[in-house]
């Protein structure tokens, strides 16, 4: 006797809303993480030699938050979307020839 198997559509579906839905925030992140973060280099004061350092340090973790995290957040979510997308497509479109036969 074979199994049988279900897929809760209605859930796969909502899993991608969802997930749609942490794409939309994920915007406002990388927006607060572009501009929220600035950092003027006459903030840090003047004439003493760690100023540049503090500066570049203080761009390079940005670059860091931005590029290696927010980022990678970012394109796992939009792969992860596509795929659960993909996948009930797939499941509506077997669902829908099992239907026919």
């Amino acid at each position: 006797m074979a199994k049988e198997y279900r897929v809760d559509l209605d859930a796969l579906d909502q899993v991608v809303k969802e997930l749609n839905g942490v794409l939309k925030d994920m915007t406002v992140t990388k927006g607060k993480s572009e501009s929220g973060t600035y950092l003027e280099l006459s903030a840090l004061g003047k004439k003493y030699e760690e100023r540049d350092m503090l500066h570049k340090a203080h761009e390079d973790m940005k670059k860091f938050i931005d590029g290696e995290i927010v980022a990678k957040i970012e394109k796992l979510v939009d792969e992860f979307g596509k795929k659960s997308k993909k996948t009930k497509e797939a499941y509506d479109d077997a669902e829908h020839e099992n239907k026919i036969h």
